[in-house]
């Protein structure tokens, strides 16, 4: 027999099949929601964390920090950074900072360290090891290295009292802070600490050597970064390339000079070579009209145009671009035009 009730119908119209679903994506939602929660509480307790170690530097950090940076700027040699576990990652990224940023210095595996890597430490250099809790087994063969030959040891931890501290020269203790992870075992909010420190380190050093971007594109060559450390000069259009008339040239040659050059502008220049205007395509649409090929250079140009120096970095340069919403800048040298760019320039350079 037929069943004729409120559930043949359901499945007669599909309404039980979708009930599921609805209760999938409800789910789904759900799942969302605690995620974005999730990551929002482990955000603010990384960020309390931070906030614990910034207010540390008005007290007890004040000190010791001071110290440290004064010792790596006398040392004649590098910083030998180690660290074991996530404090090793840590000190890995710490290490590739310094070194880039005028500070020569690399990571030494804690457990290869007592296997030959000693060799690479002298007595020229100073050592920064990391620990959380000051009492990591793996590190105690570069400590006692570094006491046998009188190189300054740094110590990041959270245990002034550990036995890594009282064998360092410096001791940068780190306030303690509630790790992100619910059970207080992952190392987030710790490492995080860890890191922030060692880029303070890295930044005092960089700000006190009086470090410039020039330095530090040379030992950024490669990719985006080292593209947008190039200057101007290295790429811009010179010479017979510049599209460039001078005062009182008619527009019926002004327009030809800009076509044969194809940068979709034209430098108008005085009697002494400076740059005093620029006529554009925007420029030609404003000033469209049956006269305009009688018209002289002077009465369509826009006086004053944005102008960069030779030494700009690309980097600044392509800013200047975006903030002005142009697609080309000439490029002068006391008011007198010796180059352009164009935003293709800065894509062919990687830059973008």
């Amino acid at each position: 027999m037929l069943k004729t009730g409120p559930e043949s119908k359901r499945r007669e119209t599909g309404v039980a099949s979708k009930l599921p679903l609805r209760n999938g994506l409800r789910d789904t939602a759900l799942a969302a929601a605690e995620a974005i929660a999730c990551a929002k509480r482990t955000i603010e307790t990384e960020r309390s964390g931070l906030a614990a170690l910034h207010a540390a530097f008005d007290t007890a950090l004040a000190g010791p920090f001071a110290e440290a940076v004064a010792i790596i700027r006398a040392s004649r040699g590098r910083v030998v950074v180690s660290g074991v576990g996530k404090s090793g990652h840590i000190g890995r990224k710490v290490a590739a900072t310094l070194a880039s940023t005028g500070t020569p210095a690399f990571f030494m595996h804690a457990a290869e360290a007592s296997h030959g890597d000693l060799g690479m430490v002298t007595g020229a250099d100073v050592a920064i090891v990391i620990s959380w809790s000051g009492e990591t087994v793996e590190l105690k063969s570069i400590v006692e290295y570094a006491r046998r030959f009188s190189i300054p040891l740094i110590a990041i931890t959270s245990r002034p009292e550990s036995s890594l501290a009282l064998q360092s020269s410096v001791v940068l203790t780190l306030p303690l802070a509630d790790e992100a992870c619910p059970h207080g075992l992952a190392p987030t909010t710790s490492t995080l600490m860890q890191m922030a420190l060692g880029d303070a380190l890295a930044i005092a050093l960089l700000e006190s050597r009086g470090f410039t971007a020039e330095r530090f594109r040379e030992f950024h060559p490669g990719g985006r970064l080292g593209a947008s450390l190039r200057l101007v000069a290295e790429f811009m259009h010179q010479a017979a390339s510049l599209p460039l008339a001078a005062l009182g040239t008619p527009m019926s040659e002004a327009i030809v000079a800009m076509t044969e050059k194809g940068f979709g502008c034209l430098g108008i220049t005085d009697h002494d070579g400076c740059l005093v205007g620029i006529i554009t395509d925007g420029d030609l649409r404003r000033h469209l009209g049956p006269d305009l090929l009688a018209r002289s250079v002077d009465h369509v140009m826009t006086a004053g145009p944005r102008t960069i120096p030779p030494d700009m970095l690309a980097g600044a340069a392509l800013d200047l671009l975006n903030q002005a919403k142009i697609t080309t800048l000439f490029v002068v040298e006391d008011t007198r035009p010796v180059g352009i760019v164009h935003m293709h320039d800065f894509l062919r350079q990687g830059v973008v």
